[in-house]
């Protein structure tokens, strides 16, 4: 008769985000986290994000009342931390081989971050799938700059790198409210569309729905990625480049629980530097997490 080890009955990893681990094997989804911030211009620290997030995710409840699932009952595994380098390129290239190998496995990778670069890492481990493959970015930028401080590759660039590398099917991006004029040009002419939160409170989150579903209607598959600086600082405190007047919790979530259907093929929720509050900021993202989560295991098995 097989037995457990000491070891195995009495010890255990604790920073597992959720704290329910299946194996790889049995999992649909897998966390991955990437402590990274080195192209950060203001704010850093997003490199302890995936930590307090997982920290965040072990002390909130797991039961979501929106799409009525429990995170203890989804395939959920937490592969660990990229080895980042302090070389962007290199980091987002092994983090291209890591979205790979978890893509190809069948799993839905689930990034903890970190900086909004590497988004574009992530994306890139889709390959030509991405053509097919419709972003939706909940983030205040636009990070469409084609450069910045001398940067080609950078938190405030990496959105009009993956348009021009990873060409995706299509580019839209909801809680806008922080852009440049070089930023709006661009948008028009590569035909990237934006909600402003403006635009998003005076004509109310459903009709925003409608007006997203629509736009998505035609395309495979969808990722999603969440900048916390969506939100306002009220809400996250310790999000890396906050910017006033961002949208409320309730309002965001609305939002993107619309498009967590059967096409979301990954996720990414970053830009949580925790140094700069005492815990709030983490406890929203991992919320976050959990809420897709849970609404894309309900679709997935509707």
């Amino acid at each position: 008769m097989w037995r457990l080890s000491n070891s195995e009955l009495f010890v255990s990893q604790l920073n597992v985000f959720s704290g329910f681990q299946k194996s790889f094997e049995d999992a649909d989804y897998v966390v991955l986290g990437v402590p990274f911030d080195v192209t950060s211009t203001y704010r850093t620290g997003a490199r302890f994000g995936p930590t307090a997030i997982r920290q965040a995710s072990l002390n909130i409840e797991t039961f979501s009342f929106r799409s009525g699932v429990d995170v203890e009952d989804i395939g959920l595994h937490d592969l660990g931390d990229l080895h980042v380098s302090t070389d962007t390129k290199k980091t987002l290239e092994m983090l291209e081989l890591a979205i790979k190998d978890i893509a190809k496995a069948g799993k839905i990778p689930v990034t903890i971050g970190g900086e909004h670069t590497i988004t574009l890492g992530v994306v890139k481990g889709f390959g030509a799938k991405m053509h097919e493959t419709a972003i939706v970015s909940f983030d205040a930028h636009l990070d469409l700059r084609g450069e910045f401080l001398g940067l080609k590759l950078s938190h405030t660039t990496f959105m009009r790198r993956i348009n021009e590398e990873a060409k995706p099917a299509k580019i839209v991006e909801v809680g806008t409210r922080a852009v440049c004029k070089e930023e709006l040009a661009y948008a028009k002419k590569a035909g990237i569309e934006f909600f402003t939160t403006q635009q998003i409170r005076k004509e109310g989150s459903r009709k925003i729905v409608e007006q997203l579903r629509e736009k998505l209607a035609k395309c495979k598959s969808v990722y999603l990625s969440v900048d916390m600086d969506v939100l306002d600082p009220a809400f996250v405190p310790a999000a890396q480049n906050p910017e006033a007047d961002g949208l409320d919790m309730g309002t965001f979530l609305d939002i993107l629980e619309s498009v967590c259907d059967k096409r979301v093929i990954g996720f990414d929720v970053l830009e949580v530097a925790p140094n700069f509050d005492q815990g709030v900021s983490a406890i929203q993202a991992a919320k976050v997490v959990f809420e897709v989560l849970t609404r894309l295991e309900k679709t997935r098995k509707a």
